[in-house]
């Protein structure tokens, strides 16, 4: 079972770029070998592009910083007193341009884009080596793993920072990239995402924790949505419906025993059994070993524990729904240590998510539970809220009740309006997802987030998107505080 994407026996030549005007290379072989001489086998190749998913598996992105700073403003968390300033900003909205948080995300981002351009670059010299050595169906997979990473990674940037630098090749020389339009960021994400779904492997071919052809439809489907291309959203999702299941657990898919299971479409791969060595001074290049993720000890309800669930949150659930019990720990509740007869510093919940608790009795730094980007119950609701806006109110009905069947919570019934089936879902998204970095953008996206999260600070047309971090202003000599985003 693949669980890394590290290089462990083969190390390359690698672009890490730091910003818009750094073309600095940073040579991880002895022997220095160049793009010219490197893409001769399959191992090579699978190295180069091992290493564009290595950014995913950062502190800068889903390993600590992502986590904290969308659960932070969709207030799925509350943060208790010990949480750091520079994760508490989240909260109440008084991040600026300076937030490591912010700088790091995209740094770890762009050199993520970075990687998967020097893979794009060399398609031909990928293409020249000889199919008795690498097939053409597997040197076209190699590419199209490149540009689903590179859309992801844009959908990231432009979701939070609007419109970013567009690169799509490596840089050559040390200049800086001025801001392109999100227009024309999100039509390179979709030409990217439709590239990838024609040569991507399907999941039951592919090894696990790749990317597959069922991940770049659902990515596709959920840029459309956010588009407000409803009609092409769901043409996207057509390709993964049915061929995809929910667990049959709905906590199956936040344990790492059962994960890679029916639901999962992508996540980020963690294993604690891989090396971990360097998580600390690689928190944006992903130089090393950082096969583990942070989610455990930061959530956790008796260790460090520095963010729990936000009454808000909680009281979102319906009376007996059981995704409750599985999103969630209160006193009373069973744990690998026993019955739970305090939650530390006297909090009424603790994350049950993707903690380690149903195996061991405290949090360890590390955790080895894959952190889902997108699973199938996600796309379901996706697809009820095209169907929705499209006018099909009864289909988007039937969406949003096999993912309540799941769970045996009561179904919908027929001849809802419009709104009602969008307040369903609003309502089904937060308790499905919470937890999962989809609240935020969201009430974004549906313009409730002023309604929603005024009372914590956010202002509309400033804290919908992130300010361009701090320093690259100060060393892209193609962008200036004038280009900065509104209110920062």
């Amino acid at each position: 079972m693949m669980k890394t994407y590290k290089i462990t026996a083969i190390f390359i030549s690698v672009l890490f770029w730091i910003s818009c005007d750094t073309d600095q290379l940073e040579q991880t072989d002895p022997n220095q070998l160049s793009p010219e001489t490197f893409f001769k086998s399959e191992a090579q190749v699978k190295a180069s592009v091992n290493a564009i998913y290595a950014n995913l598996q950062t502190i800068g992105s889903y390993s600590r910083n992502y986590y904290y700073m969308m659960d932070n403003m969709a207030h799925d968390n509350a943060a208790n007193i010990q949480q750091e300033a520079n994760k508490t900003i989240f909260l109440n909205f008084s991040f600026d341009a300076g937030s490591e948080l912010i700088e790091e995300f995209w740094d770890s981002e762009f050199r993520g884009i970075n990687k998967a351009n020097f893979v794009i670059d060399n398609t031909d010299r990928i293409n020249e080596i000889l199919n008795s050595l690498l097939s053409q169906e597997m040197k076209d997979k190699y590419i199209g793993e490149a540009k689903f990473l590179r859309a992801l990674y844009y959908f990231n940037l432009v979701t939070r920072y609007g419109d970013v630098p567009l690169i799509t090749s490596v840089p050559e020389e040390n200049k800086g990239v001025p801001r392109t339009a999100s227009e024309e960021v999100y039509a390179q994400i979709i030409a990217d995402l439709k590239d990838a779904s024609q040569v991507l492997l399907p999941k039951a071919e592919e090894e696990n924790g790749r990317a597959t052809r069922g991940a770049a439809y659902a990515l596709l489907g959920k840029v459309y949505l956010y588009r407000e291309n409803y009609e092409e959203a769901m043409e996207a999702f057509e390709n993964v419906y049915g061929k995809y299941a929910l667990a049959e657990n709905y906590y199956d898919n936040f344990k790492e025993e059962t994960e890679h299971g029916p639901e999962s479409i992508f996540a980020v791969e963690y294993d604690e059994s891989m090396p971990n060595g360097a998580f600390w001074n690689s928190t944006v290049n992903a130089r090393g070993g950082n096969e583990s993720s942070l989610r455990g000890q930061s959530y956790g309800m008796f260790d460090w524990f520095n963010a729990y669930p936000s009454d808000e949150l909680r009281a979102e659930f319906e009376e007996n729904d059981p995704r409750f019990d599985e999103s969630f720990y209160i006193v009373g509740d069973t744990y690998a240590g026993g019955v739970i007869t305090e939650i530390s510093l006297d909090r009424p919940a603790g994350w049950r998510k993707y903690q380690n608790y149903y195996k061991r009795t405290s949090e360890n730094l590390q955790s080895g539970i894959n952190m889902n980007v997108i699973r199938y119950a996600d796309v379901l609701l996706m697809m009820a809220e095209a169907s929705n806006e499209l006018g099909n109110q009864a289909q988007a009905i039937g969406y949003i009740n096999e993912v309540r069947d799941r769970v045996d919570m009561p179904l919908l019934q027929n001849g809802l309006s419009k709104d009602q089936v969008f307040k369903a879902i609003v309502h089904e998204r937060r308790v499905e997802l919470a937890g999962e970095q989809v609240r935020f953008p969201d009430l974004v996206r549906w313009g409730l987030a002023e309604q929603e999260l005024g009372k914590y600070g956010y202002q509309e047309g400033i804290h919908n998107l992130f300010p361009i971090p701090e320093v690259e202003l100060n060393t892209n000599d193609s962008i200036n505080n004038g280009d900065q985003n509104p209110g920062y």
